[in-house]
């Protein structure tokens, strides 16, 4: 299955924000018991994160991304690319 990652980037408040990490965390977790092999997580030093998951397709993993708490609810922008792996 191939591997696709979202890199986003925040575009609102830090407490809007706030109020959808916890039904984003829920929404990964979803993905993992699908097997989807879904992690998440934010930059340091900057204000945005990535998720990166598994998807049979870049249909697919649009439709999963389309999904997530955090774009429904119009949190962030970002970019998704399928990741080919070279070394594992």
């Amino acid at each position: 299955m191939p591997t696709f990652v979202k890199i986003e980037q925040g575009i609102v408040n830090k407490k809007t924000f706030d109020q959808y990490v916890a039904s984003h965390k829920d929404y990964v977790r979803q993905l993992i018991a699908k097997g989807h092999q879904a992690k998440t997580g934010y930059w340091g030093e900057l204000g945005g994160g990535m998720l990166i998951f598994s998807a049979d397709s870049l249909q697919q993993a649009k439709d999963i991304v389309s999904q997530d708490p955090l774009v429904v609810n119009n949190c962030v922008i970002y970019e998704l690319h399928e990741w080919c792996i070279v070394v594992e």
